[in-house]
C-alpha cells in the first residue's frame, strides 16, 4: 500500500488541539513535477505552432528583415513613420519630447518590415505550393534525372527553407483536384473491360454515358464546391463511411499487424523486451510533440492522432476520441488491466524501469474480476452491441474511470501469454501462427479500438495491432522502424535485462477495477463467439521469398510494384482460372489531408501477358514484350492515382453526394457494389538510413498484413526488404472453397519466378 500513501498530498486530522495537518512532501514534489512538465510541453506546442505557422519564414528571419529595413531607412535618412496610423501617432505623441521624435522611425520602421516579412512569407509559400503542384518529376524515365526535375528539387529545397518541422509544409500543399467526370468514366470502362463479356460491356458503357451526361455533371457541382471550401474532398467522408460507420468488427476486417524482426530475436526476456519498446515508442512520441520528425514534402496530418487515442464506438457511427497529453499506458495480462505510468520525477521513466514495471504485472498472482477477463472482446464483436453496452454499463462509477484510463492511454499493451516466433525448422507454421496471433490473438486480449496496440509475446518477441480510421499503413510503419532500428542500439545485459538499475522508490501498476453487472456478461460472451468465428476463419500464409529481390528486378528495368503486381495477376488466373477487380493502395499524401487512392492492378495489358504465359502461348520475346507494355500501363496508373486522376475516391464521393441529394444512380450503385476479390498493398520501407542491411543483413523486417476484404477473395501485403527478400503476407477464408493461402502463395512464387526467367538474366551474365 506504499504507492498508495504517496498519492496523497495531505492528511489532516481534527483534535480538541485544532486541525492537525500533515502534508506528503513527496506527494507535492511529484505534483509540482508533473506541472512543470505540462508547461514545458504546452510552451514547446506553441513554439512549434509559432513555426509552422511562419514557415517557410522563421523569427531569424524576422530579425533580419526588419534589421534590414532599418539600417536601411538609417543610411538614406527615410522616414517610414508615414506608414503608422493615426491611432498609433496619437499614442506616440503622447510620450516625452524625447522619445516622441525618434520612436515614431523606429515603430513606423518595425512595422513596415513586418508587413515585408510577412509579404516574403506569402510569396515564399505560394511559390512552394505551386513547385509542390508539380508532378513532372514522377514521370522522369528511371535511372535518369531530367534537368527540370533537377531544378524543381533545388528550387523545393530553397524555399523550403533551413529547417522544416514536421508540419511545415502542411499550409504550401496544394488541394487534391476533382477529375472530370468523362475523364473518370472512360478510366472506368478501361478497368472493367478486362473482367466483362461483350454484352456486360456494352450495358455498362451505356450507364455510364448516361450518367456522364445527365446526373453526373450536377453531383460533380457540388463536389467542386467542397473541394473549393474543405481542405480535402475526400478524406473526411472516407474516414466516415468506410471506416467510422461500419457496424462489422474491426478486429480483422479492418484492423492490420506489424511484425517483428525475421530472424533476430535480441532478448527472450519479456519484461526487457517491453521495456525497451516501450521507452522508444514514448521517445517517438516526444520527437512528435516537438515535430522533430523528418519531414518531406508530404501531408503529416495523420500524424496528429497517433498516441492517447480511441475509436469510440456509437449506436450509427463510431467517433474518435484523442487527448492532447497522456502520461500513462494501459497494460493487458492474464485478463486483469493495468494502469502504468511511464513518467516520474518529471522524465521519462528508463528502459529497466519500464521492465521493473512489467515484472510486477507479470508476478501479481491476483485473479481478474468477475467478467473481466474477456471484457476486451466487446472491441472485436460487432459495434452497435458494444456501444449500447458502453453507454448502459460503463458510463458511470468505477467502470468509467477504468474505461477512461484505456481509452486515454497513450497506447495499449498485451503481455502476451502464448510464444510466437519464426522457426526454421517449421517456417510455414510458425509464421502463420505468428500472424494470426498478432491480427486476432485470443479475440479478448487486445482492445482492438485503441489506435495501436503493442504486444510482447512470452519468449520476447513483438508486434503491433493498429486500427484503421485514424491512419493508414506507413504512418504506423514509421513508428515501427524507429522501434525496431533503436532496439539494438538500447542493448540487453547478458542475462537478457534492459541495462541499468531498478528504481527503488517507484510506485507499482494500479491495477483497474470493475464492477462488471451479470446482465452484460452475455454480450461480453456473444461478441466473443462472433469474434472467435470470425478469428477461426482466417486462412493466414506468410512467405519469406528470399529466390531475389529488387536488385535482380532492377537489373531488369522494370519497376519492383509493378513487377510484383504483374507476379500476383499470373498467379491469381492460375490459381482461379480468371481475372478479378484488383486493388492496390496507393497514397495521396501529395496533397493536403490526402489518404489514399486505388490503383486498378488488372489491365487489359496485364491480361493479354498472363494469357501470353499460359500452355500454347507466346514465346520468350513476345512475352516479355507484353510484360513491358504491363509495367508501363501499371506506373502510369500508379502516376494518375498518386497525383490526384484516381478513379475510385472520385465514384465514392459522387456516390455520397448522390445520397445526399436522394438521387438514385445504376451506375454509381453497380460500381461501387462490385467485390474486390484481390486486395494488395505494399508497406514501404521508409527510413533505409536507419537499417544497414549490407553489414547487418538479418535486421529485416517481416512487415505486415491484414485480413481479406471478400469473403472469396484474397488479401496480399508485401514488403521489399533490401535487395534479395520480399516478405508475402497473404489471407483469406477458410470457408470459401474457391481460396487457398497456401495454393496462393505457391503460385505467387511460381509466377515470380516465371516472369524472371523471361529476362535471361543468366544469359546475359555469360555473354
Amino acid at each position: 500500500m506504499a504507492e498508495a500513501h504517496q498519492a496523497v498530498a495531505f492528511q489532516f486530522t481534527v483534535t480538541p488541539d485544532g486541525i492537525d495537518l500533515q502534508l506528503c512532501h513527496e506527494a507535492l514534489r511529484q505534483i509540482y513535477l508533473s506541472g512543470l512538465h505540462s508547461w514545458k510541453k504546452r510552451f514547446i506546442r506553441f513554439k512549434n505552432g509559432v513555426m509552422t505557422g511562419v514557415y517557410p519564414g522563421s523569427p531569424g528571419g524576422f530579425m533580419v528583415v526588419v534589421g534590414a529595413y532599418l539600417s536601411y531607412n538609417k543610411y538614406n535618412q527615410l522616414d517610414p513613420s508615414q506608414a503608422v496610423n493615426s491611432i498609433t501617432r496619437a499614442l506616440l505623441l503622447s510620450l516625452p519630447l524625447s522619445l516622441h521624435l525618434s520612436l515614431p522611425l523606429a515603430v513606423g520602421g518595425v512595422l513596415v518590415g513586418t508587413g515585408l516579412w510577412v509579404s516574403i512569407i506569402f510569396v515564399m509559400r505560394n511559390v512552394l505550393k505551386c513547385l509542390l503542384s508539380w508532378h513532372g518529376w514522377m514521370y522522369v524515365q528511371h535511372g535518369s534525372v531530367s534537368w527540370s526535375a533537377k531544378l524543381w528539387m533545388v528550387l523545393v529545397k530553397v524555399f523550403s527553407g533551413r529547417k522544416p518541422m514536421l508540419y511545415s509544409f502542411q499550409n504550401s500543399l496544394p488541394r487534391l483536384p476533382v477529375p472530370p467526370v468523362k475523364d473518370t468514366c472512360r478510366r472506368y470502362l478501361e478497368s472493367a473491360r478486362p473482367l466483362m463479356d461483350d454484352e456486360q460491356y456494352a450495358r455498362m458503357e451505356g450507364l455510364a454515358k448516361d450518367f456522364e451526361k445527365n446526373l453526373g455533371p450536377r453531383l460533380q457541382w457540388y463536389l467542386k464546391l467542397k473541394s473549393w471550401w474543405a481542405s480535402n474532398y475526400v478524406s473526411d467522408w472516407w474516414e466516415e463511411y468506410i471506416y467510422l460507420r461500419g457496424r462489422g468488427p474491426i478486429m480483422v476486417n479492418s484492423n492490420y499487424y506489424a511484425m517483428d524482426f525475421l530472424y533476430v530475436f535480441p532478448t527472450s526476456v519479456q519484461a526487457a523486451r517491453a521495456g525497451n519498446a516501450i521507452h522508444s515508442i514514448m521517445l517517438y512520441r516526444r520527437k512528435l510533440d516537438r515535430a522533430q520528425i523528418k519531414p518531406v514534402p508530404l501531408c503529416s496530418a495523420q500524424w496528429e492522432r497517433m498516441f492517447n487515442t480511441t475509436r469510440v464506438p456509437g449506436a450509427e457511427t463510431d467517433v474518435l476520441q484523442h487527448v492532447n497529453d497522456s502520461k500513462h499506458i494501459a497494460v493487458f495480462h492474464r485478463g486483469r488491466f493495468y494502469k502504468v505510468w511511464v513518467f516520474y520525477d518529471g522524465r521519462l521513466l528508463l528502459p529497466r524501469e519500464i521492465e521493473q514495471q512489467m515484472d510486477r504485472i507479470l508476478n501479481d498472482q491476483s485473479e481478474p474480476a468477475p467478467g473481466e477477463a474477456f471484457l476486451a472482446a466487446l472491441t472485436a464483436g460487432a459495434r452497435t452491441p458494444w456501444a449500447n453496452a458502453r453507454v448502459t454499463y460503463f458510463s458511470r462509477g468505477k467502470n468509467k474511470q477504468s474505461l477512461d484510463a484505456i481509452e486515454k492511454a497513450a497506447f495499449f499493451v498485451t503481455l502476451d501469454d502464448t510464444q510466437q516466433r519464426y522457426d526454421a525448422g517449421s517456417p510455414v507454421a510458425s509464421l502463420t501462427s505468428y500472424a494470426k496471433s498478432l491480427l486476432h490473438g485470443q479475440c479478448f486480449d487486445r482492445w482492438f479500438d485503441k489506435s495501436f496496440n503493442l504486444i510482447i509475446f512470452k519468449n520476447g518477441t513483438m508486434g503491433l495491432n493498429a486500427e484503421h480510421s485514424w491512419a493508414d499503413a506507413p504512418i504506423i510503419g514509421h513508428l515501427w522502424e524507429h522501434v525496431l532500428s533503436s532496439d539494438p542500439k538500447m542493448s540487453y545485459t547478458e542475462e537478457g535485462h534492459c541495462c541499468g538499475e531498478p528504481h527503488p522508490n517507484l510506485p507499482g501498476p494500479q491495477r483497474m477495477q470493475w464492477d462488471i453487472p451479470a446482465e452484460v456478461r452475455p454480450l461480453i460472451t456473444s461478441s466473443l463467439s462472433v469474434a472467435r468465428t470470425l478469428a477461426e476463419d482466417v486462412d493466414s500464409h506468410i512467405i519469406p521469398f528470399s529466390d531475389f529481390g529488387k536488385g535482380l528486378i532492377k537489373k531488369c528495368r522494370t519497376s519492383p510494384d509493378a513487377f510484383i503486381q504483374i507476379a500476383l495477376q499470373l498467379a491469381h488466373f492460375r490459381d482461379k482460372g480468371k481475372f478479378c477487380l484488383t486493388y492496390e493502395a496507393s497514397m495521396t499524401r501529395l496533397f493536403r489531408e490526402g489518404r489514399t487512392e486505388t490503383v486498378r492492378s488488372c489491365t487489359n495489358e496485364t491480361c493479354a501477358f498472363v494469357r501470353a504465359m499460359l500452355p500454347g502461348g507466346l514465346n520468350f520475346a513476345e512475352c516479355l514484350k507484353l510484360l513491358k507494355d504491363a509495367a508501363e500501363k501499371h506506373q502510369s496508373l500508379y502516376r494518375l492515382a498518386m497525383t490526384g486522376m484516381g478513379i475510385d475516391r472520385h465514384l465514392f464521393c459522387l456516390y455520397v453526394v448522390s445520397k445526399y441529394l436522394g438521387e438514385e444512380s445504376a451506375f454509381l450503385k453497380e460500381v461501387l457494389s462490385e467485390p474486390w476479390r484481390l486486395s494488395t498493398s505494399q508497406t514501404p520501407l521508409q527510413q533505409v538510413e536507419l537499417f544497414d542491411l549490407v553489414r547487418h543483413p538479418e535486421y529485416v523486417s517481416s512487415g505486415g498484413g491484414f485480413g481479406p476484404v471478400a469473403d472469396d477473395g484474397y488479401g496480399v501485403s508485401y514488403i521489399i526488404v533490401g535487395e534479395n527478400l520480399i516478405n508475402f503476407h497473404i489471407s483469406s477464408k477458410h470457408s470459401s472453397p474457391e481460396t487457398d493461402s497456401h495454393r496462393f502463395g505457391g503460385n505467387i512464387r511460381q509466377a515470380m519466378l516465371d516472369i524472371l526467367a523471361l529476362f535471361q538474366l543468366d544469359k546475359k551474365s555469360n555473354k
